[in-house]
């Protein structure tokens, strides 16, 4: 790839630890245009209603052909002539959905091409490059990515396939390492857990650190960069990090305290922590509440409406008994309803944070929320993260009784979120 000095801007009042933004994934946009003509649209606004004094941080989402776009001609630079002119800062990037994100199915494609194919190398070594260009002096950046692959695609048990997973994130851990000597910008892809994706959960994350990122991993890197395995190991860690969502640690039924020690404890940093809430159905004991066939088929009436086409709504599954059963998309899920082991639903289908449990064809439905109590509880305790990023993505296809204009919404997650933070 071909790289291009710019002008960078340096921001004033990049005075707190934190940096939040939400991410522009909501808006929809095919090409780089229409995604500068929401930025023009949404950016502005909604700086002036939250932080009017103050810069205010974007996380930036494209898609792969618009990252190609931003790379041609003066885009980059209009770019940042324009945040440099709204007081408007990039620290994050959405890397994981390289298609089309809005208004057309994506379902199990959000994760191709996947970390085996060249593209998604090529993809992510853009987003270096876009972000490079627009950090602040002295601002870290994130790029989030997907977890490798979609788990229904691979053969877990082939050395083969994990070897070129392991390459591929070796080679961009090696551009990250260049860009910070060459430019001292500091950008760490951070892997995202998401369920039946190839990495679901913390223990996966750590697993594919402890079997393969710090075995032939290092030993690539070491190589490449000739020096020890012990400096490509800490050149790993610095560049290769995590992005915890909690609407996805919800659905692994893993708490925030107990996946970050996890990660802590193999030196595993998380480079970003997305702030998005899942959706959930408690299942009452009939004999305590008298719950009807009648009843369920309310439920299913209630839930009916998160079916829709767009994307992959998957059914996290706990019995009574305790055991764990997932479901592809909700619609396979909901053929199960009656049966009677079922205590819990956890539904990936993100609903507004602001929103814990609200009522939809006389029934009561609930949001995984207290798990992102505790994520921000974690985060003002430990400050084991600079980089958060709200993603509620779903607003166009929300149920009606979650809908309300997109402009307020947005402002009403910030205010919920900064009334958590110092």
């Amino acid at each position: 790839m071909k790289w291009r000095k710019v002008p960078i801007v340096t921001y004033r009042n990049l005075n707190k630890f934190f940096h939040l933004t939400y991410c522009t994934s909501i808006h929809p946009a095919n090409g780089w245009s229409e995604v500068f003509a929401n930025l023009q649209r949404y950016a502005p606004a909604l700086k002036e209603r939250i932080v009017p004094l103050a810069d205010f941080g974007i996380g930036l989402r494209l898609s792969g052909q618009e990252s190609d776009e931003l790379l041609q001609g003066n885009h980059l630079l209009q770019l940042q002539h324009f945040l440099q002119e709204q007081r408007l800062y990039i620290f994050t990037l959405n890397g994981f959905s390289y298609g089309p994100f809005q208004q057309q199915p994506v379902k199990a494609l959000v994760h191709a091409p996947d970390w085996r194919e060249e593209e998604r190398v090529a993809y992510t070594l853009r987003l270096i490059a876009i972000l490079a260009a627009l950090l602040p002096d002295g601002v870290a950046g994130s790029i989030s990515t997907s977890p490798l692959s979609y788990k229904a695609w691979v053969n877990e048990r082939d050395p083969g396939t994990w070897r070129t997973f392991t390459r591929n994130i070796v080679r961009v851990a090696e551009t990250l390492i260049r860009v910070r000597r060459t430019y001292d910008k500091h950008i760490v892809l951070a892997i995202e857990p998401e369920p039946d994706g190839l990495l679901e959960n913390c223990e996966e994350v750590v697993r594919f650190y402890t079997d393969w990122l710090f075995q032939e991993g290092v030993c690539m890197l070491a190589c490449s960069l000739s020096v020890s395995v012990e400096m490509a190991r800490q050149y790993l860690l610095e560049h290769i990090q995590v992005c915890l969502d909690t609407c996805h640690m919800a659905l692994a039924y893993e708490r925030p305290a107990q996946g970050l020690a996890l990660l802590e404890q193999y030196g595993i940093r998380v480079g970003k922590v997305q702030i998005s809430s899942a959706l959930k159905v408690a299942f009452p004991l009939e004999e305590e509440l008298l719950v009807s066939l009648v009843d369920r088929a309310a439920l299913v009436r209630a839930l009916s409406p998160f079916t829709q086409s767009t994307y992959l709504h998957q059914v996290v599954q706990r019995n009574r008994n305790g055991a764990i059963r997932h479901y592809a998309d909700l619609s396979d899920a909901l053929l199960k309803m009656y049966e009677r082991q079922i205590e819990q639903w956890r539904i990936h289908f993100h609903v507004p944070i602001f929103v814990n449990d609200y009522v939809d064809h006389g029934m009561r439905l609930f949001s995984t929320q207290d798990t992102i109590v505790e994520m921000l509880d974690l985060l003002v305790q430990k400050r084991f993260c600079r980089h958060l990023e709200i993603e509620t993505y779903t607003w166009h296809v929300l149920p009606d009784a979650l809908k309300h204009d997109i402009m307020d919404s947005i402002v009403h997650e910030y205010e919920w979120v900064l009334r958590r933070l110092p």
